[in-house]
C-alpha cells in the first residue's frame, strides 16, 4: 500500500502522508514511471472539487460509485454491541437448548481467536487494507447474472476504540466515503455529497468480517443455533440473530420502514472460527402509491487467511457478495449483484494517543 506522496519541491522535504493509503497496483496504473505517476496522482487529487462533481458526466458515475460503496463497502449492522472492553459472560444453564448451544459455540470461538485475556487486552485498533469492487447493472427477472469483469480498486483505513466509537475512510476510483460514530450518532458522507446522513450509533459491518473477535463474540451471545451447514468443505454451526421491533423502529425513518433485518454466523466445527457471515434486510420506501417500493439487500461474506496479531486471531482476506432486489409498483424484481474482494495489509492494536476526540462528528453536524 502506498501511504506517502513524495515532495518534488524539496529533495530533503517531508513527504505527504495520504489520508487513505492506495494499493500499489492502483498507483502503478497512473503512469510509466514514478515521477509521472506522482504528477498524475497530484492532478487527480486537485481535481476532486465541487465544480467537478457538479458536472453531469461525473455526477452519474460518482452516484453509482457512492451507491456501491454504501451498500458493499461501508454498511452498518442493526444490532447494538456491548461497548465495554470485556467479553460478556452469560449463564448457559439459564437459556434454551438452542441459545445454550450458541453460547457454547461462542466460547469455542473466543478460544480460537486468542482467548478471553487476549481479547480483553485490546482497547483500540487501526486497520489498513485494499479492495476490488465489481457490480452488475440492475436487470429484470430471476436469472443468475455474472458480475461485470470491470473492477474498481481502492483502499481503506479504519480506526476503532469500541463498536460505537469508530471512523472509517474508503477511497475507490476517486470516490471517497467517510463514515463514523462517536457513541451518540453515526454519520456518512461521500466526496460528491455536501450534506451528511446521520442516525443512531451502530457498528460497522466490517468489524464482524473477522476484524474484531470481541465484538463478534458479544454480538452472537444472544443468538440461537439453528442447525449445521457445509461451507467451503467445512462443517459449520449456524447461529442466527434478528433485530427486534424496538431496534427496527429506531432505525426506520419518515420515508422508509425497515420490515426485518436478520443475521447468520457460520462457525467452523473444526477450528471454531467464523467462516461466513450473512445478513438480510427488507426496507419499504414510501411512494405516492399505496404499496411503496421494497428493497431487499442480502449480503454474504466469507473470511479467510486468519493470522495472529498480538495474540488475537484476525481474518486477513475475504470476499463479500451483495444482492439488491427491488420490487413493488413498476419495479418488477429488478436485481443487482455487487462483489468485493478485500485484503488486510496492516492491523495494529492499542494505539497510543487515540482519544475519543478523534471520533468527534464533522463540524457540519455539530452546528
Amino acid at each position: 500500500m502506498r501511504k506517502v506522496f513524495p515532495n518534488f519541491d524539496k529533495e530533503d522535504g517531508l513527504e505527504t502522508v495520504l489520508e487513505v493509503p492506495i494499493p500499489e497496483e492502483m498507483f502503478a496504473s497512473m503512469g510509466e514511471n514514478v515521477a509521472l505517476r506522482c504528477q498524475n496522482m497530484l492532478t487527480w487529487m486537485r481535481a476532486q472539487t465541487a465544480d467537478k462533481f457538479a458536472s453531469p458526466v461525473f455526477t452519474g458515475r460518482f452516484n453509482q460509485l457512492r451507491f456501491i460503496l454504501y451498500v458493499v463497502g461501508s454498511p452498518l449492522i442493526p444490532l447494538q454491541i456491548q461497548v465495554d472492553n470485556a467479553v460478556i459472560q452469560r449463564r448457559i444453564k439459564d437459556s434454551s437448548i438452542q441459545a445454550s448451544t450458541a453460547k457454547y459455540i461462542i466460547q469455542q470461538y473466543i478460544a480460537a481467536t486468542g482467548g478471553q485475556p487476549a481479547l480483553n487486552a485490546v482497547n483500540s485498533m487501526c486497520v489498513i487494507g485494499n479492495l476490488k469492487i465489481a457490480a452488475s447493472e440492475f436487470y429484470k427477472g430471476d436469472d443468475s447474472t455474472k458480475v461485470e469483469s470491470t473492477e474498481e480498486m481502492g483502499g481503506f483505513v479504519l480506526w476503532q476504540k469500541n463498536p460505537d466509537l469508530w471512523c472509517f475512510e474508503l477511497l475507490v476510483s476517486g470516490c471517497k466515503v467517510c463514515c463514523g460514530s462517536n457513541g451518540k450518532i453515526s454519520w456518512r458522507q461521500s466526496s460528491n455529497q455536501q450534506s451528511f446522513t446521520q442516525g443512531v450509533p451502530r457498528p460497522l459491518r466490517r468489524f464482524i468480517q473477522g476484524l474484531d473477535p470481541r465484538a463478534t463474540a458479544n454480538l452472537f451471545l444472544d443468538a440461537v443455533c439453528i442447525g449445521e451447514k457445509i461451507i467451503n468443505n467445512e462443517d459449520c454451526f449456524i447461529l442466527k440473530l434478528e433485530a427486534n421491533s424496538s431496534m427496527i423502529e429506531e432505525q426506520s425513518g419518515p420515508n422508509y420502514e425497515i420490515i426485518h433485518h436478520r443475521l447468520w454466523g457460520y462457525f467452523s466445527q473444526r477450528s471454531g472460527l467464523l467462516i461466513q457471515f450473512e445478513d438480510s434486510r427488507l426496507v419499504r420506501v414510501n411512494t405516492k402509491g399505496d404499496d411503496g417500493v421494497f428493497w431487499e439487500t442480502s449480503s454474504e461474506s466469507v473470511m479467510e487467511d486468519y493470522k495472529y496479531v498480538d495474540g488475537v486471531n484476525v481474518a486477513h482476506s475475504g470476499r463479500t457478495r451483495v444482492t439488491v432486489l427491488r420490487y413493488g409498483e413498476e419495479s418488477s424484481n429488478h436485481k443487482r449483484v455487487l462483489e468485493e474482494i478485500w485484503r488486510i495489509d496492516e492491523v495494529d492494536f492499542n494505539i497510543q494517543g487515540l482519544s475519543s476526540d478523534y471520533f468527534a462528528p464533522p463540524i457540519e453536524l455539530k452546528s
